[in-house]
This record gives C-alpha cells, sequence and structure tokens, in this order.
C-alpha cells in the first residue's frame, strides 16, 4: 500500500508515529506538505503535483491538517478523493469539525449531548443570550481558536458583557457556552477508529486554570469510561463523518457533554498515557476499509 501523509512538518510526534506504523507494516509511506501542494483541476483528470513532480498512484491519504490552512489543507484532500485515493477522513468532514458553530449544530441535531451553547451578532442580545445559557459563569470561545486558545472563563455577568463587548469589537464569531463547574478542570480525550473508542484519557488542568489543554499545560492520565460516554463519543464522530477522531468530553451532572470533536487528535498524550499503538491502529483501520474512490460524500456539501 501507497500512502501520502499530509503534514508541514514532518518532525512532529504524531506524524513520526505514522510513518513508523506504515513502515513496520512494509507500506511505502511519503510526507507531503499540503502547502506544496498545487492542484490541476482539469476535466476528467484531476492531479496533484508536489515540488515539480506528479503525485499518483497512492492508495490512501492520511490528513494531518492543522486548523490556520484547514482551506487549502481541505482542497488537497478533496483534489486526492477526486483521483479516487482513499481518505482517512474526508475533506467535508474534517470543514465539518473545524467550523464550530456548524458542527454543535449538527451534534444538536442527532441529539448529542452538548452544554447549553448560544450564538448571536447583536451587542442587544447580550443579556437574553446569557440567560439561555443559564447565567454566568459562561465560557466564550472564538469560533477559530486551537488548543484552547481563545477561549474565555467569564465569572460573572459583567465580566462576560465586556469579553462578548470585546470579541465583537474584533468582528469575531464566537459561542458562548455554559460552565461545568462540576467537571473541576478535567476532561476525557476519547480516540475514536471507525465505531469504536480505542484509547480514552483524563486530562486535568492544571491550578489557576480551568483549559485542560495539554498545551496548556495540562495533565494526563488514563481512565475507565462509562458505557454511555463511550456511546456519545462515537455518536459524535459519526455524525460529523470521521472516521478517525478525538472527541473531548466532559463529566457533567446529566450526563457526559461534547465539548469538541478534533478530526487531527495528536498521539503523543494518548499513546503515552494509555501505553497503546495507536498509529498502528490507525494503519490497520485503514488496511482493512481502504478502496479506490471509496468516498461518502464525493465533494458535495454536507
Amino acid at each position: 500500500m501507497k500512502v501520502a501523509i499530509l503534514s508541514r512538518n514532518p518532525k512532529l510526534y504524531s506524524t513520526r508515529r505514522l510513518v513508523e506504523a506504515c513502515a513496520a507494516r512494509e507500506h511505502e509511506v511519503r510526507t507531503i506538505d499540503p502547502l506544496r501542494c498545487y492542484m490541476n483541476i482539469a476535466t476528467g483528470q484531476p492531479e496533484v503535483h508536489y515540488k515539480g513532480d506528479k503525485l499518483e498512484d497512492f492508495d490512501a491519504v492520511i490528513p494531518r491538517i492543522g486548523a490556520s490552512v484547514t482551506f487549502y489543507g481541505t482542497a488537497v484532500v478533496r483534489q486526492f478523493e477526486m483521483m479516487g485515493v482513499y481518505p482517512l477522513n474526508e475533506s467535508q468532514a474534517i470543514i465539518r469539525s473545524r467550523d464550530k458553530l456548524r458542527a454543535m449544530q449538527l451534534l444538536s441535531r442527532a441529539g448529542v449531548g452538548m452544554p447549553p451553547t448560544g450564538f448571536a451578532h447583536s451587542p442587544d442580545d447580550t443579556r437574553d443570550l446569557l440567560q439561555l445559557v443559564g447565567g454566568a459563569p459562561v465560557v466564550i470561545k472564538l469560533l477559530e481558536g486551537t488548543q484552547g486558545i481563545g477561549v474565555v472563563l467569564a465569572e460573572t455577568r459583567k465580566a462576560a458583557g465586556s469579553v462578548i463587548e470585546a470579541f465583537r469589537g474584533l468582528k469575531a464569531h464566537f459561542l458562548v457556552q455554559a460552565f461545568v463547574k462540576e467537571a473541576e478542570g478535567a476532561d476525557i480525550r476519547c480516540f475514536v477508529i471507525g465505531n469504536k473508542v480505542v484509547a480514552a484519557m483524563k486530562r486535568q488542568a492544571k491550578e489557576g486554570e480551568f483549559r485542560s489543554n495539554l498545551h496548556r499545560g495540562g495533565s494526563a492520565e488514563l481512565v475507565r469510561i462509562t458505557a454511555r460516554e463511550r456511546a456519545t463519543a462515537v455518536k459524535a464522530a459519526k455524525v460529523l463523518g470521521l472516521n478517525v477522531s478525538g472527541v473531548d468530553l466532559l463529566r457533567a451532572n446529566e450526563g457526559p457533554v461534547v465539548m469538541e470533536v478534533n478530526s487531527s487528535p495528536g498521539l503523543e498524550g494518548i499513546e503515552r498515557a494509555t501505553a497503546k499503538d495507536i498509529a498502528g491502529q490507525i494503519i490497520e483501520f485503514i488496511e482493512r476499509h481502504r478502496k479506490q474512490g471509496k468516498t461518502r460524500t464525493k465533494g458535495k456539501r454536507g
């Protein structure tokens, strides 16, 4: 099998582990910077070129697309799809997951548990918006934020109003969510491959911090999840159409609630916390499901 890994940095832990997993199974693998790809969008003969060469004969593509290059990166994935290459995660599924508002709306429609969430445009609606999510404290999230960046905890109505006013002054789009106090600064990252949670870890925020992201100094440990948490994570991934994802849950009083679904989840934290070969399981999934031209969306919006 010939595999392309779309990654801007071949030295990243996740990229290196995927390369190692391919090599261990004697697959040919190549790491490709998606921003160095350029495309020939010709009728009936779509092509991807890279550093002067035409990329062809690949059986599968593994997108490791950073949030900052979502638009161009997913265009490259879509071009591979048009060429009949099997994508680990399809371009449209990645786009769904990266649009936090769209993802929340789709999860809500499917009945997936979420914290009370609000979205508005006019500053005149701030008071009612806060009431919709149960009042302060609230978490305010930029739609474009990643790894905990652009996420603010407003502990009072006045503080929330000030943050919302500042974000609106920057013409930024954001969500307002109820703060799940009972989670006590911890969340659960469920790593989903296909229809199964293959690993889970508990991430705990450092003292004085409410964001549990490892990039923000949080710690991680192996955790046993409930059947309901497992089912919630799998359903969230399925709703967004992701074959591989990291689903972040909070343990709320009413049950597990989804905070985010990540289409390019990192491998370092989850592999070290669980001592599992997640990269190997990803390649095994591709081996079982790869088929030329096998995509669900065929480039359509959804």
